[in-house]
């Protein structure tokens, strides 16, 4: 892979089954040190080997990170919807605010086309905004073989509109299916 001084030439996407170890180790390192929390290293004991790795680089380093797995959101009076989830974006401190981030976010939005509709969860709307994503207004809650869980103190849920994405109400109930340990973040 060429890399160039533009960010966007320098992301790169592999599945999480054809990540090597030391990329694996890249992209924890990456991510502890964008959210200073050391709960990602236990980040691909959550992840499926299915899962796609948008890999930002400058020059041969690793840069700027984002991860989308398969869930299942589904808004009020629609049917689930397959989501391309997006996880564990993250860009190292030194190199914030120089478009490497927003490069990943790009690659990832123009390779998702297979899925119905984007969606994650943040503490930095503002960020996703600026490259598309829309804040998700109305209540939030799992699904789970017992019914639905609510969650009303989730907050900064956001959604990217794909090719294949229906109508949607950022105002109506939105779901997804409950995982272990985890529903929305």
């Amino acid at each position: 892979m060429s890399i160039s001084e533009d960010p966007l030439d320098g992301v790169e996407v592999l599945s999480t089954a054809d990540l090597t170890a030391a990329q694996r180790s890249a992209v924890i390192d990456v991510c502890i040190a964008a959210h200073e929390n050391e709960a990602f290293r236990n980040l691909f004991t959550f992840l499926e080997a299915g899962g796609r790795h948008f890999l930002g680089h400058h020059g041969p380093e690793l840069v700027s990170h984002a991860v989308v797995t398969t869930r299942w959101a589904q808004p009020a009076g629609q049917p689930a919807l397959r989501t391309a989830y997006v996880d564990a974006v993250s860009t190292l401190p030194a190199y914030q605010r120089q478009g490497h981030g927003s490069a990943v976010m790009r690659r990832l939005a123009g390779a998702i086309d297979d899925y119905e509709v984007a969606c994650l969860q943040t503490d930095r709307p503002t960020f996703y905004e600026h490259v598309g994503w829309e804040v998700w207004r109305g209540p939030l809650a799992g699904r789970s073989d017992d019914g639905l869980v609510p969650t009303p103190e989730q907050r900064g849920v956001m959604v990217l509109r794909l090719p294949a994405t229906p109508p949607l109400d950022l105002d109506a109930l939105l779901t997804i299916e409950c995982q272990p340990a985890r529903i929305w973040e």
